[in-house]
């Protein structure tokens, strides 16, 4: 048997020959060269200390001539740079190592010394190729035959024994490296297509990083036990000053900026839950110090097996927006306040005037005009600063809910449009209503009616009909208004709830304000505002509102 495994004492094959340097091949060579020598002289020092110890049938002298033969091709192993050398003079090791137990073998025809030859002839059929095995058999062939022709000997099954084990070990030896040179090679080349599929990995992780450093929001990777292993450069510059290993030492509030953040509803910690959410404006930092609102977004990820892969966390700067929405709703407010308290006065001096007998009916007929002109203004000036203080937040802040009865309130509001219908010959039909309550802001909700009906009437045909009605199933009630009148486009639905858009072709008078503020108003309760349509045939809206109190609310 080999020192060396058939791997090391074979030749590199192609592909490790490629990727392995010079150098290394060389101390490979030597390393081989000596361990398998190495081996075969100690057998041989053990061989010769017994045969000096004890008796030994046959020549002792022409015995250690062959043993030092050995001794000096070792030595020579040792001393000769193989490295220098091409590859095959390497071979001359073992054939001088068969001839020295040749010799031996001759000093003692009886003994089983040819079994030494195993270790040269394995190393040359498994270092050589098929060279090595060819020469192995043609080797072992001559020297058994020289050997049968010298000792005269009878040809008998011992006779062939020993070479045909020779030669079937040898050719052993020989698919071994093979197998090893093969497995070398497919081990290299999956080396090599692993190195490219990590630089590949490398360059596009590069690509990913560079592209998320350079986007101006936050990035942040979570695994699903809720560690943060992905951040970007944006998310550090957002979040400085404004992240603690405590959540509870953030100083983070609601998107109206004052109502405190309990910790647990920060959005990484949601994130961490398992939460997926949209929008979440958070305002970090205490006034009047530096302050800054951030919108952010959080997306589950799952893996190829639909397994949970934790979520993706996206938040952007938003405080330079909302700072500018506010101090525009500051600005219209302050402005429509001023304009309120005029119109006011002015609307009363006109009352006078008209009331005051002594005033001409061709006069009388001017102010009346004035005075409907000035309620319309005075309309629109309420219109624009319910939507100044109309945002979610602010809506919630000011709403002081408690059970209603709807049915009584939608009829209230009925009751107060029948005079501006009566002018058009639009009937209010209230057959439909019927008993439900909803928790609500009265004076809120109101208005949503009143909005929702003086629409029905704009809207409307002369002669038509508007329809309100209540409904309760106890856990939800709905307010329903319906008219008869021009219905609503396909492409003015799809804005009719932007602020200050007026639907219709002919763009009737108003703000455009009505349904943006009457949809905050609704939201704001926690319900939804519905809308069913055709053109031509008329338009239905839909309140949809809680007919109880949240757990923990006081009837």
């Amino acid at each position: 048997m080999s020192a060396a495994t058939p791997g090391e004492a074979g030749r590199p094959g192609p592909r490790a020959r490629t990727h392995a340097s010079p150098d290394a091949a060389d101390r490979t060579r030597d390393r081989t060269a000596t361990l398998n020598q190495l081996l075969l002289a100690a057998v041989v020092f053990v061989l010769g200390v017994l045969v000096a110890l004890g008796p030994f049938r046959g020549d002792t002298v022409m015995f250690f001539v062959g043993l030092v033969v050995v001794v000096i091709v070792t030595a020579a192993t040792l001393v000769v740079p193989w490295n220098r050398l091409p590859y095959g003079w390497v071979a001359v090791v073992p054939a001088v190592d068969i001839l020295a137990i040749t010799i031996m073998q001759i000093a003692a025809p009886d003994s089983v010394l040819g079994l030494l030859w195993i270790f040269p002839t394995t190393w040359l059929a498994g270092g050589f190729g098929l060279l090595g095995l060819f020469g192995v058999i043609v080797a072992i062939a001559g020297v058994i035959s020289v050997l049968t022709v010298q000792n005269a000997t009878e040809v008998t099954y011992r006779t062939f024994l020993l070479p045909l084990v020779l030669i079937a070990v040898a050719t052993t030896s020989h698919l071994n490296s093979r197998r090893s040179d093969a497995q070398r090679t497919l081990l290299a080349k999956q080396s090599q297509l692993l190195r490219s599929i990590l630089d590949r990995t490398r360059r596009q992780e590069q690509i990913v990083t560079e592209v998320l450093d350079a986007v101006d929001f936050g990035v942040v990777r979570i695994t699903p036990d809720g560690r943060v292993t992905v951040t970007n450069e944006a998310h550090g510059r957002l979040q400085q000053g404004m992240e603690s290993d405590d959540p509870a030492e953030v100083a983070a509030f609601r998107d109206d900026g004052t109502t405190p953040l309990p910790p647990a509803e920060l959005p990484l910690e949601r994130a961490r839950r398992g939460e997926s959410f949209d929008g979440q404006v958070v305002w970090f930092g205490v006034e009047p110090g530096p302050r800054r609102a951030l919108t952010t977004a959080a997306r589950r990820l799952t893996d190829p097996d639909g397994e949970d892969a934790g979520a993706i966390v996206v938040s952007r700067d938003v405080t330079a927006e909302l700072t500018a929405l506010r101090a525009r709703d500051d600005l219209v407010a302050s402005v429509s306040h001023e304009l309120r308290t005029p119109l006011t006065s002015i609307l009363g001096y006109l009352d006078l005037a008209i009331e005051d007998p002594d005033t001409p009916a061709t006069v009388r007929d001017g102010l009346d005009i004035a005075e409907r002109n000035a309620e319309r203004l005075l309309r629109i000036v309420a219109d624009i600063l319910a939507a100044s203080s109309s945002s979610p937040s602010t809506v919630e802040a000011s709403l002081i809910p408690q059970l209603l009865d709807i049915q009584a309130l939608v009829r209230s509001a009925a009751a107060d449009a029948v005079t501006r219908a009566a002018a058009r010959a639009i009937t209010i039909d209230v057959t439909g209503l019927e008993p439900a309550t909803a928790w609500a802001d009265a004076l809120r909700l109101r208005q949503v009616v009143d909005n929702l009906v003086s629409n029905a009437i704009a809207y409307n045909k002369d002669g038509g009909t508007v329809f309100v009605g209540t409904t309760s199933d106890g856990a939800s009630s709905w307010i329903l208004v319906r008219d008869t009148g021009v219905g609503i486009s396909e492409a003015d639905r799809s804005r009719l709830f932007e602020r200050y858009y007026k639907a219709g072709a002919d763009r009737r008078a108003g703000t455009g304000l009505g349904l943006a503020i009457t949809r905050d108003i609704v939201r704001a309760h926690g319900g939804e505002l519905g809308l069913h349509s055709a053109v031509g045939v008329g338009s239905t809206f839909i309140v949809k509102l809680p007919a109880t109190p949240p757990e923990g609310g006081t009837a």
